[in-house]
């Protein structure tokens, strides 16, 4: 295994670290002759400046030799827009000096230094020196039109995923993959540098260079990148890039290979030709490569391979060979005679199998078909917590595998279910977050997206878990996938389900992600009109929304609608009813325009007339009543709806309501706060002739 933990960072690596001095006023006094681009503050009087390499869109790169050493070193210096912007990259690449990897280029120092001849702030990388890459090797191919060697190709390959997968772990993007920074350290063995921030990489004049300027191939960044937004599928897209330009430089030039790529950005079936003309040529490994680079190259993030689904599809599907993966991925398929005996056994046997075939997808679907299988009583639940975290382990490890995701997720549910029952305190699996990350591994697959919301939900609901799952940006995705499957009822339920599990919890922890629910709950209902279990789980989640202030006033009078729709559609569901009367009363409470719609809809008959027969079906529930009594008290507040209220025989009903409920000290408030307001505003004949009876 190439990869070791990320250790904390030694004496030696924390010591090689320049922070800027206090107010940033030591500044460098060039001395006479001396060239502005090559200044040496003190922080660089150990190092001697050999030579000065062509400029890149984010700085300057130096040649230089430690002084005190005699090694070679590169030192990346780059302009900063200020100071914040210099110590924030600082920030950001301060972990990567902690990446212990055979395959990981690390930075050997970063310090800050000022240039006083442009008056700029530099943050200055130092980093390994190696005079080859992976782009030495294309453009060598390139010129004598040959092939490159594929077993090479494949130990290559599986050192660089074997270093990606090790960054992916680490939540580290390497954000500036491309051929030149895949060095060379021998003919056999390579390393990943230059590994950029978020800080340096959104800086748009130097990113709109870095975009155009082809003849400097700098064309390798995702379609997303150019809009500044990176993630581990962007890493995936410049490799597959990589990839495509070493496969095809046997017949196609610079020019070529970098219309190719920036074509791909918009035509998702761009790589068509390409991999045509691999197959009439014959070349090395082309079916393995056309399974591959369609998957690596999809213009949407989502639906784009992972690393370990790079993995899975090299080093199992086509057999490739590399001395330097981190898992053993390309090992023999264990066959079922071994593990069956095994698995015929207890809970603990089939935990050690888990845990000792760990690499092995094949053998984790044995085991979890076993344990489906298993009837109740043999589960021994509450079941022990190694067999629960080998479970999300092998989920985690074999993300890009659907079998295991829908297995394992079908396999939880059933845990967790039973568990509940018998303990409802029991304790939910560790970093819920893994089941988002599979999900964004499958974003095609609404069986494993059904299973997913449906065991999210019953997790959210445990502790601080829903924090977390905010933080990962799952109202996010639940909301896109409302709107991409919205004809998919059981993803429609079970979304709006896992949205009001997390909105339940009153910690929002970001509204702004929450701005495009209420068009997209009513996209759903709308889909779904007379569906009663589509209505009540969207009056649930419209409710809560309503509650936390997440609707805008010009979508009041459009979600009263809804709400009035759904309770006419179905009275006899008493939780649609209650959820749909305390969203009215909660957006009456501080709209009168919505209280207006309560009164007089845009269509149906008029809700005073919906609410009086809600009354007469749920007179006898305190909780529907108090409901109904709430949205009357608020709309009594407005002087204007008084009249209506009373001309609609309110009156009477609230006094039946008081007189009926009186052990309801919350029903009874609002009853009374109805009649002082009615009261106040009916003259006294009129209300002589409302309290005798005909």
């Amino acid at each position: 295994m190439g990869a070791q933990p990320p250790a904390a960072p030694t004496e030696h690596a924390q010591s090689r670290v320049r922070l800027p001095a206090p107010a940033w006023g030591a500044r460098h006094h060039p001395a006479e002759g001396e060239e502005a681009g090559v200044s040496l503050p003190d922080t660089m009087e150990k190092y001697q400046v050999l030579d000065q390499l062509s400029p890149g869109a984010l700085g300057v790169n130096l040649v230089v030799e430690e002084t005190e050493t005699k090694v070679k070193l590169v030192i990346k210096q780059v302009q900063c827009i200020d100071e914040y912007h210099a110590n924030k990259a600082l920030e950001e690449l301060m972990p990567l000096l902690k990446l212990q990897h055979a395959h990981v280029s690390t930075y050997q120092e970063l310090f800050v230094r000022w240039n006083c001849k442009s008056s700029s702030v530099f943050l200055c990388l130092v980093m390994e020196y190696y005079r080859g890459s992976f782009q030495t090797v294309i453009e060598k191919k390139r010129a004598t039109r040959t092939v490159i060697d594929p077993e090479w190709m494949q130990n290559m390959l599986g050192q660089v995923l074997d270093a990606l997968d090790y960054l992916h772990q680490s939540d580290i993007l390497h954000r500036n993959l491309k051929p030149s920074n895949i060095a060379l350290v021998s003919s056999s063995r390579c390393k990943l540098q230059d590994l950029s921030s978020s800080a340096l990489m959104t800086d748009r004049a130097k990113w709109n260079i870095r975009a155009e300027e082809d003849p400097l191939h700098k064309s390798w960044m995702a379609p997303e990148a150019l809009t500044f937004s990176f993630s581990q599928k962007s890493d995936i897209w410049s490799l597959g890039c990589i990839i495509l330009d070493m496969v095809s430089c046997s017949f196609m030039d610079a020019a070529e290979a970098t219309s190719l790529r920036k074509s791909i950005r918009s035509l998702p079936d761009g790589l068509q030709g390409v991999l045509k003309t691999m197959a009439e040529k014959q070349l090395p490994d082309t079916a393995a490569y056309s399974s591959l680079l369609p998957w690596m190259l999809r213009i949407s993030p989502s639906e784009r391979a992972s690393v370990r689904d790079v993995m899975h599809i090299a080093f199992v599907s086509s057999h490739f060979r590399s001395s330097s993966m981190a898992v053993s991925l390309h090992g023999q398929v264990v066959p079922a005679s071994v593990t069956d005996p095994l698995l015929e056994s207890d809970i603990a046997s089939i935990t050690e199998v888990m845990q000792n075939f760990a690499s092995q997808p094949e053998v984790q679907l044995r085991a979890m078909k076993r344990l489906l299988r298993m009837p109740e009583q043999q589960l021994g639940l509450p079941w022990p917590r190694e067999l629960v975290e080998a479970l999300m382990a092998a989920m985690k490890q074999h993300e890009g595998i659907l079998d295991v995701q829908l297995c394992g997720c079908s396999l939880l549910l059933r845990v967790l279910g039973l568990a509940l029952v018998q303990d409802p305190e029991a304790e939910a699996p560790r970093d819920p977050s893994v089941l988002l990350r599979i999900l964004r591994s499958h974003p095609g697959s609404e069986q494993l997206l059904v299973l997913a919301y449906s065991l999210l939900t019953i997790i959210s609901s445990r502790g601080s878990v829903s924090e977390e799952l905010q933080k990962a940006e799952l109202f996010e995705h639940i909301l896109e996938r409302l709107d991409a499957f919205s004809r998919n009822r059981d993803v429609c339920i079970n979304g709006l389900g896992l949205l009001w599990a997390l909105l339940v919890d009153d910690n929002i922890v970001n509204k702004a992600a929450l701005e495009k629910a209420p068009v997209l709950v009513a996209k759903v209902l709308a889909t779904y009109p007379t569906d009663v279990e589509v209505a009540e789980a969207g009056c649930a989640v419209l409710w809560l929304l309503s509650l936390l202030g997440c609707l805008k006033e010009q979508q009041f009078e459009g979600v009263v609608a809804l709400f009035l729709k759904s309770i006419r559609l179905s009275q006899d569901r008493v939780l649609l009813v209650k959820n749909a009367y305390r969203g009215l009363a909660s957006l009456a409470k501080v709209s009168e325009l919505a209280a207006l719609q309560v009164v007089a809809p845009a269509e149906g008959s008029s809700g005073l007339t919906l609410l009086q027969e809600t009354y007469q079906l749920y007179k006898d529930d305190p909780e529907v009543v108090e409901n109904v009594c709430m949205l009357l008290a608020h709309l009594a507040s407005y002087s204007e709806i008084l009249p209506e209220l009373v001309s609609s025989g309110i009156q009477p009903l609230a006094q039946e309501i008081k007189g009926r409920f009186t052990s309801s000290l919350g029903v009874v408030s609002y009853a009374e706060k109805v009649l002082l307001r009615l009261d106040a505003a009916t003259p006294p004949s009129s209300a002589a002739g409302q309290s005798s009876p005909p």
